[in-house]
């Protein structure tokens, strides 16, 4: 698997001065265009979109530098469809402007090449099993919030408290399958999982059970799960979880994320501090 996903980044250096279809990249990874994204944001710390826009920048940069040819054909060259948008990305990226930085010869930013390796530590397993579900249902109040990649999700915490303890114990009462009890549902998360990005946030159960008129619901069908498990300080317990199982379990198995919600569910130690987190993941088994 890192070695497709290295021969796709070779291919993004190659057309670097063309377009550049996720299609294409997902094909020669041999995954689809939705876990390619997934998995390179959790590998690369950054969007694919945003990796690409830096590395045509950085390389763009340094043609301005050299004098190779006038800015407008550089920016075109680089997808730009005039100087003015390629001075304002330029300048988003370098905090100079193209003709300012050519008169100077001004330091720029560099987006280093990226490529990927699998580093195995061995300081510990992670527990996982697989599950086939049949479809159910999410029930009970959403939000949308902000994507906070690590810490507490001050909006999420914000909407948790606003939901009055009688609703809470109505929701809770619906639960009648796994992951049993009070659960949060992550939905509609971008692509490129971008800090800051909304999504749809449930406070909620799995059930079979009809939807109260007051409760919001989201219908999933049948599918395959991967769930997760570990414990550790909460909040870096969870989310540290959702990194490792894209970063070290899908490039060493035989699956790949598939559309559909995240769900996870924390159990917190008395204080608050420490935390035992299961993480239900949409999967599917490759096939090569």
């Amino acid at each position: 698997m890192l070695e497709r996903l290295n021969q796709a980044m070779e291919y993004i250096e190659r057309h670097l001065d063309q377009q550049i279809e996720v299609a294409e990249l997902a094909r020669i990874a041999v995954t689809s265009e939705y876990h390619f994204r997934r998995l390179f944001s959790a590998l690369a710390g950054i969007p694919l979109s945003e990796y690409v826009r830096r590395r045509r920048l950085t390389v763009a940069g340094a043609q301005v530098l050299a004098g190779e040819g006038t800015l407008l054909d550089v920016a075109v060259r680089y997808g730009y469809s005039s100087g003015e948008a390629f001075a304002r990305a330029f300048r988003a990226v370098h905090g100079i402007g193209p003709g300012e930085a050519r008169r100077t010869g001004a330091a720029l930013y560099s987006q280093p090449r990226m490529s990927f390796r699998l580093i195995i530590e061995g300081s510990g397993s992670m527990r996982y099993r697989v599950v086939e579900k049949e479809e159910f249902r999410v029930v009970g109040k959403k939000a949308r919030v902000p994507l906070v990649h690590e810490g507490m999700n001050p909006a999420m915490v914000e909407f948790i408290r606003s939901i009055d303890q009688e609703t809470v114990r109505r929701i809770a009462g619906l639960s009648d399958q796994e992951p049993q009890g009070i659960v949060s549902v992550a939905d509609q998360v971008g692509d490129g999982r971008e800090e800051g990005t909304e999504l749809d946030y449930y406070h909620a159960v799995v059930t079979g059970a009809d939807v109260p008129e007051d409760m919001d619901a989201l219908d999933v069908p049948a599918g395959t799960w991967a769930v997760f498990e570990n414990s550790g300080a909460f909040p870096q317990a969870l989310q540290y979880l959702w990194r490792d199982v894209f970063t070290q379990w899908f490039p060493s198995n035989p699956y790949r994320s598939r559309p559909g919600p995240e769900i996870s569910r924390t159990l917190l130690s008395q204080d608050g501090t420490q935390a035992d987190a299961e993480l239900w993941i949409p999967v599917e088994r490759t096939t090569d």
